[in-house]
């Protein structure tokens, strides 16, 4: 069975068993995190959410916090002397899909 879940502004599709990293969810390593807004559930009993599925969870274990690696972003105007460097470093929460039920 498996999940399209809404976390973050992004839609994911999850597995039981599948690690996941997700945009930064405020808790702890190694506390549950419930998702609510599944969106479809698939396998041998299909449902569609409208926009989501009543009743339909997905439970999660935290594993790590963490920032992602630093992109850089760099802005500049030809002959006008302008230059901006920038860098930034997204956050993310990485999790392990524990169950999905109905």
């Amino acid at each position: 069975m498996y999940a399209i879940i809404e976390t973050g502004g992004k839609q994911l599709k999850v597995v039981a068993g599948q690690e996941v990293y997700i945009e930064k969810v405020a808790t702890e390593v190694g506390e549950i995190v419930t998702f609510d807004k599944v969106l479809f559930v698939g396998g041998d009993d299909v449902k569609v959410g409208v926009p989501f599925v009543e009743g339909a969870s997905v439970t999660a274990k935290v594993v790590e916090q963490g920032r992602a690696k630093k992109i850089t972003v760099f802005k500049y105007k030809p002959k006008k002397n302008y230059k901006r460097k920038l860098g930034h470093r997204q956050p993310f929460t990485k999790v392990i899909i524990a169950d999905i039920t109905l």
